[in-house]
């Protein structure tokens, strides 16, 4: 479980995160919710160990992120970021190798290999495994840095708006493919969402911050609310129920 206790990060005397204090649930996805500035890239940055927190701590499994090595933690955790730039030409296996590095340092064994072909497959890029990044769409793309994180082999996957320039059809299929990993690898998932629709179908619990701090918490029919979603983002949202999913249809 990823437990977060009283976590703040400040630059100078702006406070983009406010003592957050949370409990993420182990298995299933969460999505991190809420406007533009609420702190939800900043969280999922310090839960990672991405960015120093100015106060609290936040542990996995009873590890504290701040404190155990490097090689340990990323055994554990793993995470792809909104911005990801390789300056290295590389191919779709080789990217998805780098998921390896943990285990291997580097000098690949039969089962990285194996565990990097599986990714692969996973996510549907046999026949795109040796070309190059950079000859992929946004939405192929994107695949390939999913399968090198799931290659990392971690218990917990933190994902930072990885809808981020994917169409609809895409960003469909790309919100399956999680729920598949959370469902069929045990995978714990975390994503930060912008997307209200996608978050209350895709995820078993969502997280609502707005001003840096958490406001609201629980499962999607507890969330998708008029009240909570006003809260949130200071507007109204007609909610209506589809299928036994709660979705926003119209903004008013």
């Amino acid at each position: 479980m990823i437990e977060v206790s009283n976590a703040s990060k400040s630059y100078g005397d702006t406070m983009v995160v406010r003592d957050v204090s949370l409990r993420f649930p182990q298995g299933g996805i969460t999505s991190i919710i809420g406007p533009n500035g609420a702190g939800k890239s900043t969280l999922l940055s310090m839960i990672s160990r991405l960015l120093p927190m100015s106060a609290g701590t936040v542990t996995a499994d009873g590890l504290d992120v701040t404190r155990t090595p490097s090689d340990v933690l990323a055994k554990r955790l793993s995470i792809l970021r909104q911005e990801n730039r390789i300056p290295a030409r590389l191919t779709v296996r080789d990217l998805v190798e780098f998921g390896r590095y943990p285990y291997s340092k580097g000098r690949l064994t039969p089962e990285d290999r194996k565990q990097a072909t599986a990714a692969i497959g996973y996510l549907m890029l046999e026949e795109l495994a040796d070309r190059f990044i950079d000859e992929l769409s946004g939405g192929q793309r994107q695949r390939a840095y999913v399968a090198m994180v799931l290659c990392q082999d971690t218990d917990y996957v933190l994902f930072d708006e990885p809808l981020n320039n994917l169409d609809m059809k895409h960003a469909v299929g790309m919100m399956k493919l999680l729920r598949r990993a959370a469902d069929d690898l045990g995978k714990t998932v975390v994503l930060v969402l912008h997307d209200l629709n996608f978050a209350s179908c895709y995820s078993d619990y969502m997280v609502a911050m707005r001003d840096g701090a958490v406001i609201h918490h629980g499962p999607p029919d507890a969330i998708m609310t008029t009240q909570v979603i006003r809260d949130v983002y200071d507007m109204d949202v007609e909610i209506q129920e589809i299928q036994g999913r709660k979705i926003s249809i119209y903004y008013t």
